[in-house]
């Protein structure tokens, strides 16, 4: 599947089988957060990757999202210098997360998986069941796995809604 097909293809997946991911397709798609760009090429991020329920289960009590702990595997990112900044004044760690958590979205796709990116999370318990010490912060956990479901196509605005030309236009 190309690249274009795989953004069109994606969609946010809160069902999965009971069907586990070959190792190869795991590490696939952790190859693709690797090979993310991030600001100065720093990669201060970790993945941690949880397969085990009673993990999965405590990462769920976490959030309102309880289908996360069905699916086979649950990705965290997590940053390690949630201090950093851009000189344009944006946060270096949360933009470099979200590029590699993508690229996971999309590797997924590819290979015929689905995942939810999952934002609403107490960050405490969420750090206390992963054993995130407190100067990291997780940034996003990520559900994959076999869909069971095939949800619609979300709506989406149309390219003259969202892109300017040259300048900025309201």
């Amino acid at each position: 599947m190309d690249t274009l097909t795989a953004i069109k293809a994606r969609r946010s997946i809160r069902k999965y089988k009971a069907q586990p991911i070959e190792p190869e397709k795991l590490e696939a798609v952790l190859e693709a957060a690797r090979l993310a760009p991030s600001a100065r090429n720093a990669q201060l991020w970790k993945f941690v990757v949880v397969e085990d329920q009673k993990q999965k289960d405590l990462l769920a009590a976490s959030t309102k999202h309880k289908f996360i702990a069905e699916a086979p595997v649950i990705i965290a990112g997590v940053a390690l210098d949630p201090e950093r900044e851009m000189l344009c004044g944006v946060p270096a760690y949360a933009v470099d997360l979200a590029i590699a958590m993508t690229n996971i979205t999309l590797a997924a796709c590819a290979l015929g998986l689905g995942t939810c990116w999952i934002g609403g999370f107490e960050q405490g318990p969420a750090r206390e069941a992963l054993g995130v010490p407190e100067k990291y912060k997780i940034v996003e956990l990520m559900s994959l796995g076999y869909p069971d479901e095939d949800p619609p196509p979300r709506p989406r605005k149309e390219l003259a809604e969202i892109v300017c030309r040259d300048h900025f236009a309201e």
